[in-house]
């Protein structure tokens, strides 16, 4: 049985309509899959107070609750330490301590030993640190948080560890004022491993613009597993900026999975000494080329253009210099190799010598001012004694005559003469 053909036409129209319908639903749920998941991990709230951590104690006592707060107060003493303070009574390092932070701890029946952090107010312990309570801090700097893992780099693709060690950071005290995003919704897309090795000025504005920063940091974790429940080594090098330089790096190592937070917590205090120095030094400035909002190069750029371009032409008027002299020393071989004409005998007449003056732009017009001042009647000769492509020449001319004779020879041939004591000057 035979279809007609416009039951084929719409046939097959209705089928590529399904088709085009399944692969706009597919590419729909493969960028909702992109996007969506549970993903971000928000960043604690940056509290402007100094919080000092990892501080360990271990504590024995009577009973758990005595030793517990015997803990505290050596951790509150031990970061006090820490911080360069001056030497103050227990009870009024309590007095200034907003907060202990319970870092990890293991408790017995009259033993306690933690990790804690302290957070002191920086209102009242700023009275005894003097200029460390009020310090200056540096621009937005975003936080990308780069993981190195079994050969592939992660972001905020997915939830790692070292994504949580950094959002769980207190970066109140530190000097760096970082941009931390949670790495839900479309961060992944914006900010991946590959945007860090882009070099695109256009690229990072968009990003650092979407963040409200005005440059980038990149710690970079890269953990290797010695065995599964084995030792876990970690590299971490700190760069920074649109072109990845580089600033420190350093290596950890934690025993077990279990003690890879408390590694990371580490490497995260250790980046943080690192950046400041940087800012202390004066790397951390915010980069020229990220602040340009018109489109307009960057100083530097713009002077590299610009050299370029007088490179340029100092190259193009050097060639043109090079061909005005192989032309000049074309047409002295081509003098050289005509022969001269041989003038008609004239008994009645005197030769005379005159020096005659003719513009040069170039050596076409050398050469043919010679050709017609040689063909006007009663001259005998004429040769070049200067030789000045763009601009003035000289030739000497054998007429039989006199010097206003010349001049009119000369008119006759098209030319403007202007007449001298002792010479002429022509051109046309």
């Amino acid at each position: 049985m035979t279809i007609p053909y416009p039951f084929r036409r719409q046939a097959f129209l209705a089928i590529a309509c399904v088709v085009a319908s399944l692969a706009a639903f597919l590419g729909a749920r493969m960028l909702l899959a992109q996007v969506s998941g549970d993903r971000g991990i928000a960043p604690v709230v940056a509290s402007a107070d100094i919080a000092v951590g990892g501080i360990d104690v271990d504590v024995t006592g009577d009973t758990l609750e005595e030793a517990r707060v015997e803990g505290w107060r050596q951790a509150q003493s031990l970061a006090w330490k820490k911080l360069d303070g001056p030497n103050l009574s227990d009870s009024q390092i309590e007095s200034i301590v907003s907060a202990v932070v319970v870092e990890r701890e293991q408790l017995g029946a009259n033993r306690y030993i933690a990790r804690l952090g302290v957070i002191f107010d920086r209102q009242r312990a700023g009275r005894y640190l003097g200029r460390q309570g009020a310090r200056s801090r540096s621009a937005p700097m975003l936080l990308v948080p780069v993981t190195f893992s079994a050969g592939t780099q992660t972001v905020y693709e997915m939830r790692n560890p070292w994504q949580r060690a950094w959002a769980e950071y207190q970066a109140g005290s530190s000097r760096i004022s970082y941009v931390r995003p949670s790495g839900a919704g479309g961060d992944s897309l914006l900010i991946n491993y590959g945007q860090v090795g882009r070099r695109s000025r256009a690229w990072w504005r968009n990003i650092l613009d979407q963040f409200g920063a005005t440059d980038v940091l990149v710690p970079i974790a890269n953990l290797r597993y010695q065995y599964p429940g084995g030792p876990i080594e970690g590299t971490f090098v700190a760069r920074y900026g649109p072109d990845s330089k580089y600033l420190a790096s350093f290596s950890l190592t934690a025993r077990n999975q279990a003690a890879l937070p408390g590694m990371l917590e580490d490497a995260v205090g250790r980046f943080d000494d690192i950046f400041e120095e940087a800012l202390a030094d004066g790397k951390l400035r915010p980069d020229l080329s990220l602040s340009q909002r018109t489109g307009e190069a960057a100083p530097a750029i713009r002077e590299l253009i610009e050299a370029g371009r007088q490179a340029g032409a100092q190259e193009r008027a050097n060639a043109a210099a090079e061909a005005a002299r192989r032309r000049a020393a074309e047409a002295e071989r081509t003098r050289a190799a005509e022969p001269e004409p041989t003038p008609t005998p004239t008994p009645t007449a005197t030769a005379n010598s005159y020096v005659v003056q003719f513009a040069t732009p170039d050596a076409r017009a050398l050469d043919t001012t010679l050709a017609a001042v040689r063909a006007a009647p009663g001259v005998r000769g004429a040769s070049v004694t200067s030789t000045a492509i763009g601009g003035t020449s000289v030739m000497n001319v054998t007429f039989e005559g006199s010097l206003g004779q010349l001049a009119g020879a000369l008119r006759a041939r098209s030319f403007a003469v202007r007449q001298g004591p002792t010479g002429l000057g022509i051109s046309r």
